[in-house]
């Protein structure tokens, strides 16, 4: 099993480095990005399209004509359009949302950032985001990019993991805390 992690892994660090090198010679860097943090939002909001993308038994001209459909809808440029389209002809759709943090982590060194990684009960406002970004900006002494993800299970609050710190401010953990705290009383 965690041979066949690390097998994706590689894989979704290739196809991310190529396509980030093709991006930066076109001077696209910002494009893809952005075409990407939409995709990856897709991804996130449908799972008819999470299951598509990993269905094996769904033919690859139908996964490519799916793909050229979405690029078209959310009005993807040139080079990420290519790219979905290459990895549907070649069958590696399953690996796309690895594809993009790798990309995403590439290009945080590339510009001096470093990401963040973000839960929060429900979606973060742009300002909440900057918000925590200028936070930890001033813990970290570099340039914060947020990823943020929602986790209803927290019920509250955040938890923040950059590299292999992590804070875990949610009420869930409170909670769990308290509760610990409860049953030594007795």
């Amino acid at each position: 099993m965690a041979h066949e992690a690390t097998g994706t892994s590689g894989l979704a660090g290739r196809y991310a480095r190529a396509l980030f090198e093709l991006a930066r010679e076109r001077e696209a860097l910002d494009e893809v990005a952005g075409d990407l943090a939409t995709v990856r939002g897709m991804l996130e909001a449908s799972g008819d399209l999470r299951r598509m993308v990993h269905s094996p038994v769904i033919a690859r001209e139908a996964q490519g004509r799916a793909i050229a459909a979405l690029a078209e809808r959310a009005r993807l440029g040139a080079l990420a359009a290519n790219f979905l389209g290459v990895l549907a002809r070649n069958r590696r759709l399953f690996a796309l949302a690895q594809m993009i943090r790798a990309f995403d982590a590439r290009l945080a060194a590339h510009r001096g950032e470093v990401t963040a990684a973000v839960a929060s009960a429900r979606p973060l406002t742009e300002a909440q985001q900057q918000g925590i970004a200028a936070v930890l900006k001033r813990a970290l002494g570099r340039e914060v990019r947020i990823s943020g993800s929602v986790d209803a299970s927290l019920i509250g609050g955040l938890v923040v993991r950059v590299g292999s710190r992590m804070v875990d401010a949610s009420l869930k953990a409170r909670l769990r805390s308290l509760t610990l705290a409860m049953k030594g009383a007795h």
